[in-house]
Formats: structure tokens, C-alpha cells, sequence
């Protein structure tokens, strides 16, 4: 079997072409076929799917290593093998005419034979092969067998961060291809934004367009009409429907006018410059793998359109070519990624990489040409980029070389070229903020520059957002980025989602796979929320006289949204109305008066939404685009407690509602309930970013003790009107630490806290987080709150929370994270009902109320590992360390790092 280790593209395929379907007779050959593994015995497979999910082996995931020896192109002779076979029957009246049989996407190295006679021999996991079999198909038995490798010389190519998952993934198709039929086509669809006009040809042999709603009709190949067009962009996504056609063959095609440019060191679509509001997509199902469903493609389309999401890098290869139809139909920018990566190497120093070896030239070029071929009637498509993480060499420049040849109409990425010897578009992956704006003052290299990858999606996260905002706004040629990525590649599996290791593989990356903005089952994260917030394309804010309506569109107006308002106090409406605002092109703003609003008395609040006056495609009118909030009349100042109440003293001591143990001046009783706390808290279950990058936070804050904090009380002192509580709070084996003083006052049914805490020594490190810890009976089961909401939010992620009045369950506030960690944060509360207790800043806090301790999420791998104790443990905090996104990138900004020094804190607690 030494073809498998070949280093050609493969054999026996037809020449690349577009996707396409038309009238001529086809046949889907998707469905149940006959399967075995190794030669064992036959069973039943579906495809397209994966043989790992289907009860054969197992997936396993690595992000950068290759699971086998690095000796290309050589591979293992334990080599896993998957024989498929389909029999099936042609449909009545089907044409004697040349046909040809199609796979869309086989991993790693598939073999077919037809009747007994082999066609070729594919590589390229995810893209297209077509084999010619007209000659050798028979109206009924024709039996088809196809021969699957998981490891092949493709392999070496194809080491994107996933799953190692083999099978015949995509669809299989069998097509008639009439003589004098459409054996290929290219429709250009180019728009002068100044005339309006558009530009429309098609190019192949022999064809004709048309386009009724034109009044273009049977133009031929080679010759063009100038139409005035509505252009297509992603923000009005306008197609015109029309035909490619021959005598015998009608191809149907939807057409979007536009033109992509690069002027001035600025990339334009239709003569405006455009921001990626982007991510990245990996094609995952938890359950089938990158056998996507359609109706989950649509799913994440949807998704994206709703949060904000503009733009879509296809990573790390051409996803199925249904999702490229969807991202034409409802607007989505694409960059198309080539089936290439190559990290492994750079564990060698890049040696051996086949980027620079002509051995492999034609199949790199080979990868190139069958995407754009396939792909280049997609006029969402504005980008063509190389590949991923192969480094560079001669071969990648070729590929550049070719595509630039083939479809001028498109610029050329590759984030790996880092001298842009042979592309048009600078692209850097989780360059920090600060290099950014370096970027952007140096306009480095004189082209546009674009964040492949930035802030790292992974578990709570990512942090950060908002500068990078701030950055696309300011630099002309900062033209956006792609988040890293759209979704986490959960697998369902024992009642939680599995990650790299719960597989039993040898060599794996753990839950660096688990790194997206959605779920593994489509449930937007935290993270999401504050994308569609940090990215809204319009802005509102306050003015010294009104509200300011700024347009961050590319290319539409705001007249398709309509503007409405709330007025709320102390989180209660009190008043709400449409706002009047008159046109807004892209990229311009209008100010408008406040509405007319009664005075009254308490915090006051003015949120104004932008939201959809129509239906659209992607969403139902009245869906929230954005929105902004007015600070109408600041909250009274608190008036604290001066200590009224006297302590009692007994067998226990008492002040107000609560009662303290006098030996260590805890509180053990609030009203009715027992109470366990408040103790000084310091910990927090590490994030993936806590936990990222190469000077990790929570190396150093476990280097510290700080997870094994012990406390001392010094001196409990009863006086009169007051109960000073004296400690000191350290981790074993250190001489720092912090002392905590609890000074507790109370006033009818209301006990004050206030906490200060000193410093002691010099501290190695940041802090998780500064505040108090408590322990309540399980039965408080419902909060409600006002502040900020109705999400989680930290420090630097937490442009997503409003503030308002909110209401919740305990279990209701956790964020599932597919690996258990810091969680559920709400901020800035004013105040806190949880059950029939109530808890009252100065003016706030930021709490978390969870059924487990921070150890058990810390000692927690899945989910299900998160059992219920018989307590709601409560922390109220006066702050938390930043998040960050230091799982792959920056780590928290300076300004959101959280430092040891003295600081105050106070709360009041009652009953009712």
C-alpha cells in the first residue's frame, strides 16, 4: 500500500470545478453502507460520518504535536483502515451520458473502485474529488467501494487544532454530466460604487447567463453587460437569481455585485473600508463530529448574524459548501481557508516542513486550486488565504502565485508570511493590544492588517474585547480580526461533553479543544453576549445635551432599525417611548434631546435600544442590535450604620439579627438561619486563562498558598455599640499575608460589616479576588438583585451587563463551562435578596452564589463532577482579578490586574 505515502495531490480525479447542482438527473449516495474496520467483520456505517463516533476506535485531539513519528512522508504501519461498500441502483430513465462521481470530503486517504475497476486514489481531506464512471455504471447493482486510511502523506498537511476523526465525512454524489452541458463556471459580479453599476460576465466553454430580474438574457460567455445593481455586502446581502446554461444544461446561480480592493494600504468592499467582526469556525457537531448537519450550519449562521458576527474565517480548511451558500444568502464576509497546516514541525525547528520542499509543491498548489476552483462563484468569499501554520517556503508562495493568477478579484492571506513577501494583507495572530496600536501608527508594510486570531475563547473569557475595539476604530488600516473560535469541540459522552484525554489517547492537548463562544450544543456563552455588546454596529451614548446614535456599519444606513427607550428607577420602569432619529448613513452619527422625563426620586437609569423594524431573514423584528445605557440620577448616598445596637455577651454573642461564636468572632446565625462566615476570600477556581500562557497567574498564586489559606484570630473585642473581630490571613509555609479586620455594628433587624484588610510583607503575586466568603442554608434558593445583569461579568468582560433589576435561581446562575471554573460573577450590585436575606453595598459588590466551593469547582474536570452540597456558598466581593485571554494570547491589561494593598469593604446584611 506504499500510495499511501505518496506524495502527489492523488489519482485518476477529473480537473477542480465550482460546486454546483442543476437539472441534469443526480443521485445522493448518502445513507446506510456496509462497513468494517481492519478487515474485521462487516457491519453498517452512515455517511457521511466519522468512524470513531460510530463505535469504531476513538477520536483523539492534539492541538500543535502529530500523533506519529515525524518522518515524512512516511506513516505508521498500524494503520487504521476502513473498507466501505454501497450497493445501489440507478433511477429509471437515467441518461447514458458521462457521469461523474463525487466525494466532498474523505480523511485522511480514500481508494474507490466502481464494479470491480478502480478510479483513483483521493488526498485532501476536506475537499473535493470527482472521478468520471459513466462508462462503468449498469442500471442496477453497481457496486462501489471505497478503501479509507486514517494516516496517509496527507496527513503531514493537514495538522489543524482538532480532532483526529477518519471516515467519509461529507457527502457522496453521483452526477449526470450531459454532453454539451456546463462543465465549469466562473460568474464575475463586480460594482462601481460611484456609478452604481454592475459589471456581469461568465466565463467556460460554450455557456450563456441570464438574469430575468436584469433583463439579461443569454449573454454569452466572454461578453458584458453593464447593469445598474443593488450591491452585495453582509450587511444587505442582495442576490439576484439567473442561470448558467447550455442547450442541454441549466445551472441555477445566485449572484451578488461587488467589488474588493485594496487602496491606499486599506482593504475596501465596494469603495468602504470594512472591520472583521469576526470568528473563526471550525465545522463540529458534539455528536457527528465534522459531519455537520445542515440544519446546524444554519444554526450557527443564524447565531452569528444575531451576535453581532460579520465575518467568518473558514479555520483551518474549506468548510461543506452549504455553509458558503448560507453565508452568501444572510451576509457573512469570508476569508476561505485552504486544507493546510503544518504546526507539528515547529516542535523540530521547522525542520523537515514541506512548505519549502518542492517534493510537495504540486500538492500544495493542488489544495489551492480545487477550493478556489470549487468555491469561487461565492461572493461572501472576499479572502483567499494559504493555509494555517506551516511557516513559509517556496511552496506557500506558489500557491499565492497561482491564485493571484487564477482570481484577481480577491486578495491573498497567510498569517504565516510574516515579511508579506507574497501576500496582500498583513495578518498576525493574539498580538497584544499595545503592538496593535503600533501596527496601526507604523502602518506596517503598507497594507491592510488583520487579527486572524485574537482573544482566545476559552472557558471564561475572553477579556479584553473592548481595546481591540478601540483599536479598529482608531487605525484606518487595523481592519478588524476573527476570534478564536466560534465553538467548543465538546464530544457527548457519559452525560458531559468530552475534551482531549477523556479518550484514552497517549498524546493529547485536554481541553484546549473546549475553546469557542458557543457550547458544544449551540448555547451562546458569556463570551458571545459580550461580542454581540463590544461589536454592535451602532453606538449609544450620552451627551452633555442628549444622545449620540453613531453608525459602525460598512455600507447601510440605520434606517432599518427603530430606536425605543426605558426609564427605570432603582431597577423599576417608570416610563418608555420611542425615540426619533433621523437617518444615519454608515459611519456617521446624530445626536438627539433626552426624552421628556419625570423627575423621581432613587437611581436613575435611561436604556435606549436599537432594534430590528422589520423581519429579517436571520431574526424577528423587535431583535436587540444594540443598545445603551444613560445614567439619569445617581443613587443617595448610604448612610451607614454608627452602631446602635449593643453587644451581648453569653455563650454566644449577639448584635442585632446575628449571632457570633465568641472565640473566633465568626457569625453563626443571621435572623433564623445558621451562617458559616464571612471569612476574608482570596481564592478563586483558576480559568483556562488563569491557567494560560508561559508565566501562568495560577502557577504563581498556587505557588503562594493561596488556595490553602489559613486564618488566626488575634482578638475578638466586645464593646459597647460594635464587635471588633482581629485576624490575619496567610498561606502555610510564607511569611506574607493579610491582616483582616471585621468591625460589625448593627441597627434593629441591620448588622454592618466593615472589613479592612492590610497587607502584610511583600507579596509575590496578584490576588484572584478581595472579599468575603460565606456559608447559607441550601434552602435560600432564589436571588434577586439590583445591578448589573443579567449575566456574569468581570472586570474586563463585562460590557454585556446592564443595570437593572434581576431575578434568578441559584442553579440559574452558573455558567456551565465545559471545564468547571470561576463562574457566574454579577457586579456592581446595589443590593442582594438571596431568599428572605437581604445584603446592601456601599454603594456596591460583586457576588457569586453557588451550591459548591470554589475547591470542589478547582478539583472538577466535567460538569457532572459538580455534586450539590447542603449549603449555598456565598462570596461578595469588592473585586476580581481580570480574565484575560492568556489561555493563547495577552493576559489581563494592567489596569484590570488585581494587586494586594489596603482597601475598605463594607456590606450590610438584614432580614425581613
Amino acid at each position: 500500500m506504499s500510495y499511501i505515502e505518496e506524495i502527489d495531490p492523488g489519482t485518476g480525479a477529473l480537473p477542480p470545478r465550482a460546486f454546483f447542482t442543476s437539472d441534469a438527473p443526480s443521485l445522493s449516495l448518502n445513507g446506510t453502507w456496509d462497513f468494517r474496520l481492519d478487515e474485521g467483520d462487516w457491519g453498517t456505517i452512515t455517511v457521511p460520518g466519522h468512524w470513531q463516533l460510530q463505535g469504531h476506535g476513538s477520536p483523539a485531539y492534539t492541538n500543535v504535536k502529530y500523533p506519529f513519528p515525524v518522518e515524512p512522508p512516511f506513516v505508521p504501519s498500524e494503520n487504521p483502515t476502513g473498507d466501505y461498500r454501497l450497493v445501489f441502483d440507478l433511477p429509471e430513465n437515467w441518461p447514458d451520458e458521462p457521469a461523474a462521481l463525487r466525494f466532498d470530503g474523505i480523511d485522511s486517504c480514500g481508494r474507490v473502485w466502481l464494479n470491480d475497476t478502480e478510479l483513483g486514489i483521493t488526498r485532501g481531506s476536506r475537499l473535493p474529488t470527482e472521478f468520471e464512471v459513466g462508462h462503468l455504471l449498469r442500471p442496477s447493482g453497481n457496486v462501489l467501494t471505497v478503501r479509507v486510511h486514517q494516516w496517509s502523506s496527507g496527513s503531514y498537511l493537514e495538522d489543524q487544532d482538532m480532532w483526529w476523526m477518519s471516515g467519509i465525512f461529507r457527502a457522496v454524489t453521483l452526477m449526470s454530466r450531459p454532453r454539451g452541458g456546463v462543465a465549469d463556471y466562473q460568474v464575475h459580479a463586480s460594482y462601481d460604487h460611484v456609478s452604481g453599476t454592475g459589471t456581469l460576465s461568465v466565463e467556460g466553454a460554450d455557456l450563456l447567463i441570464t438574469v430575468p430580474e436584469l433583463g439579461v438574457e443569454s449573454l454569452p460567455a466572454g461578453e458584458v453587460a453593464e447593469v445598474p445593481v443593488e450591491p452585495w455586502s453582509a450587511e444587505r446581502p442582495r442576490l439576484y437569481d439567473g442561470f448558467v446554461h447550455t442547450e442541454v444544461e441549466r445551472v441555477p446561480v445566485r449572484i451578488g455585485f461587488r467589488t474588493v480592493a485594496i487602496e491606499d494600504g486599506v482593504l475596501t468592499i465596494n469603495g468602504a473600508r470594512v472591520v472583521f467582526r469576526g470568528v473563526n469556525r471550525h465545522e463540529h457537531h458534539p455528536k457527528f463530529g465534522r459531519a455537520v448537519p445542515r440544519e446546524t450550519a444554519l444554526a450557527d449562521v443564524l447565531l452569528m448574524k444575531q451576535h453581532n458576527v460579520n465575518a467568518v474565517r473558514t479555520s483551518h480548511y474549506p468548510p461543506d459548501p452549504y455553509f458558503l451558500q448560507l453565508c452568501d444568502e444572510y451576509g457573512l464576509w469570508v476569508i476561505d481557508e485552504c486544507d493546510l497546516e503544518t504546526h507539528g514541525f515547529g516542535e523540530l525547528g521547522w525542520a523537515g516542513n514541506p512548505s519549502d520542499d518542492p517534493r510537495w509543491a504540486e500538492s500544495y498548489v493542488d489544495r489551492m486550486r480545487r477550493m478556489v476552483e470549487r468555491d469561487k462563484n461565492h461572493p461572501s468569499i472576499v479572502l483567499w488565504s494559504l493555509g494555517n501554520e506551516s511557516h513559509t517556503g517556496r511552496n506557500l508562495a506558489a500557491m499565492a502565485e497561482w491564485t493571484r493568477d487564477r482570481d484577481p478579484s480577491r486578495p491573498v492571506h497567510y498569517e504565516g508570511d510574516f515579511d508579506c513577501e507574497y501576500v496582500d494583507v498583513y495578518s498576525r495572530m493574539y498580538a497584544s493590544p499595545e503592538e496593535v496600536d503600533h501596527i496601526g501608527q507604523e502602518r506596517r508594510h503598507g497594507i491592510p492588517f488583520v487579527l486572524c486570531e485574537f482573544a482566545h475563547a476559552m472557558g471564561n473569557g475572553p477579556g479584553g474585547m473592548l481595546e481591540y475595539r478601540e483599536l479598529f476604530e482608531r487605525h484606518r488600516t487595523v481592519q478588524g480580526g476573527f476570534i478564536w473560535e466560534w465553538i467548543d469541540h465538546g464530544l457527548e459522552r457519559d452525560g458531559h461533553f468530552a475534551y482531549g484525554g477523556d479518550f484514552g489517547e497517549p498524546l493529547h492537548d485536554g481541553n484546549f479543544v473546549i475553546d469557542g463562544l458557543v457550547f458544544p450544543d449551540r448555547t451562546p456563552s458569556p463570551g458571545l453576549l459580550e461580542f454581540a455588546k463590544v461589536f454592535e454596529p451602532v453606538r449609544i451614548t450620552g451627551t452633555a445635551s442628549g444622545i449620540r446614535i453613531a453608525s459602525h456599519y460598512d455600507h447601510g444606513s440605520l434606517d432599518h432599525l427603530r430606536f425605543d427607550w426605558i426609564h427605570e428607577v432603582d431597577g423599576e420602569e417608570v416610563a418608555s417611548g420611542a425615540l426619533d432619529v433621523p437617518s444615519v448613513a454608515a459611519r456617521q452619527h446624530a445626536d438627539v434631546p433626552l426624552p421628556a422625563l419625570a423627575a423621581a426620586p432613587g437611581e436613575g437609569w435611561l436604556t435606549v435600544r436599537a432594534s430590528l423594524a422589520e423581519a429579517t431573514s436571520w431574526a424577528d423584528a423587535g431583535h436587540v442590535v444594540a443598545w445603551g445605557q444613560i445614567s439619569i440620577m445617581e443613587a443617595a448616598p448610604v448612610t451607614p450604620i454608627g452602631g446602635v445596637e449593643l453587644v451581648g455577651v453569653g455563650d454566644v454573642l449577639w448584635l442585632g439579627p446575628g449571632e457570633f461564636d465568641p472565640a473566633t468572632g465568626l457569625l453563626t446565625r443571621l435572623g433564623e438561619h445558621p451562617v458559616d462566615g464571612p471569612r476574608l476570600d482570596l481564592w478563586r477556581a483558576p480559568t483556562d486563562n488563569d491557567r494560560g500562557s508561559d508565566h501562568p497567574e495560577e502557577r504563581a498564586w498556587r505557588d503562594a498558598g493561596l488556595h490553602r489559606l489559613q486564618h488566626r484570630v488575634i482578638e475578638v473585642d466586645v464593646q459597647d455599640a460594635a464587635l471588633v473581630v482581629r485576624t490575619r490571613v496567610a498561606p502555610p509555609s510564607w511569611g506574607f499575608g493579610m491582616f483582616a479586620d471585621y468591625h460589625w455594628t448593627a441597627d434593629g433587624d441591620r448588622l454592618r460589616l466593615r472589613l479592612t484588610v492590610t497587607p502584610d510583607g511583600e507579596w509575590p503575586c496578584t490576588l484572584p479576588r478581595l472579599g468575603l466568603r460565606l456559608a447559607l442554608p441550601a434552602t435560600l434558593d432564589t436571588v434577586e438583585w439590583f445591578g448589573a445583569g443579567p449575566g456574569e461579568a468581570y472586570a474586563d468582560s463585562r460590557q454585556a451587563a446592564r443595570i437593572g433589576r434581576f431575578t434568578s435561581t441559584v442553579d440559574g446562575l452558573q455558567t456551565p463551562y465545559v471545564f468547571p471554573q470561576e463562574n457566574g460573577n454579577r457586579a456592581d450590585a446595589r443590593w442582594l435578596r438571596i431568599g428572605d436575606l437581604r445584603i446592601e453595598g456601599e454603594p456596591v459588590f460583586d457576588f457569586t452564589a453557588r451550591r459548591w466551593t470554589s475547591e470542589d469547582l478547582d478539583a472538577a474536570r466535567h460538569t457532572d463532577d459538580l455534586q450539590p452540597r447542603e449549603h449555598v456558598y456565598l462570596n461578595l466581593d469588592l473585586a476580581q482579578h481580570g480574565l484575560g485571554t492568556a489561555s493563547c494570547g495577552p493576559g489581563v491589561l494592567p489596569q484590570y490586574r488585581l494587586h494586594a494593598q489596603k482597601a475598605t469593604f463594607s456590606v450590610t446584611f438584614a432580614t425581613s
